[in-house]
């Protein structure tokens, strides 16, 4: 050991040894700190939301006392969803299943109204979001002045919810699916052109170089260097915000934008408990068909309908 440690490379030895060790001290520091404040910013979260609420029930024997909301909440949640369950029986499914799905006929009609708000929407959101990305991403943008009012746009488009765009374009617009179409796709608008400018900044900017050196304009290098790079992940995008839209366009109704929300609020505000499981189911299939359709669709654009190549 005498030998070893009066050896040239015991020093180096030594010295790598000494720095590991204060990188780990380091990095255990490091984590403990940034460990101790996410638990502090989580806690003064959940004591900012009412986690910690005590409140007062009333017992079975119809006194009340005091307990802490969340074990006091869940049985609630449990009676509200064992009110939604239809009463359904082997021996007569078929007239209890009827009876469940009463309002079919009104509620197919909404359901089209839904998809096709959706749709709307989608279309609206993507022309928008796609003509707004490329000035709005940061390599491709033709000055500072123009990206930055491009970006202040689409922030300000998807910082406002759907749900607060709908209660605007009703007082604007009066109740219907017009003003659906308008919040929905205003919305969509603002998170495309955010996703679409994340995708441009991720291209590789020599195509865009060589139609420049060939004498091609801004709108030539977008249209023949950029577009073809970011087509397929716009697409993957477009089917996933449209799938989106769908769920949106089912609640938005709830303020008079139409679609199936309208009747979650009638349902709602009659008790009609049922009548809410038949809809959560209406719109769960929905989304499940159309979340399968736009996945077969966005694999075959990016080739993977056929699997991984071996």
């Amino acid at each position: 050991m005498t030998a070893l440690a009066d050896s040239p490379i015991s020093t180096p030895i030594l010295q790598f040894e000494q720095d590991y060790a204060d990188l780990r001290r380091r990095t255990r520091i490091t984590w403990l700190v940034g460990s101790a404040v996410f638990l502090a910013l989580f806690t003064f979260s959940a004591w900012l939301g009412d986690f910690f609420k005590v409140t007062q029930i009333t017992l079975p024997d119809g006194s009340r006392d005091w307990r802490w909301i969340i074990p006091a909440g869940i049985p609630r949640l449990g009676e509200f969803i064992a009110k939604t369950i239809p009463d359904l029986h082997w021996a007569t499914f078929g007239a209890d299943f009827a009876e469940w799905f009463w309002r079919w006929k009104v509620w197919a009609k909404l359901l089209v109204e839904t998809i096709l708000i959706a749709f709307m929407a989608t279309v609206f959101g993507v022309i928008g979001g796609f003509l707004l990305s490329f000035p709005a991403a940061r390599n491709l943008a033709p000055n500072k002045w123009v990206m930055w009012i491009c970006r202040r746009y689409l922030e300000i488009a998807r910082t406002v919810p759907d749900l607060v765009w709908a209660l605007i374009f009703v007082f604007c617009f009066s109740v219907g699916p017009m003003a659906g179409v308008l919040a929905i796709g205003l919305h969509a608008t603002g998170a495309l052109g955010k996703l679409y400018s994340e995708v441009n900044e991720n291209i590789d900017m020599r195509p865009l170089e060589g139609v420049k050196a060939a004498g091609g304009t801004w709108f030539d290098q977008i249209r023949y260097g950029a577009v073809p790079q970011v087509l397929p992940n716009i697409i993957s995008y477009t089917l996933l915000r449209f799938e989106i839209n769908v769920r949106s366009s089912s609640i938005i109704g709830y303020v008079g934008a139409g679609g199936l929300g309208q009747e979650i609020r009638e349902a709602l505000s009659l008790q009609e408990y049922t009548d809410l499981s038949a809809l959560f189911l209406i719109i769960f299939v929905t989304v499940m068909v159309i979340d399968f359709a736009s996945e077969k669709l966005r694999h075959r654009v990016i080739g993977l309908e056929k699997g991984p190549s071996t």
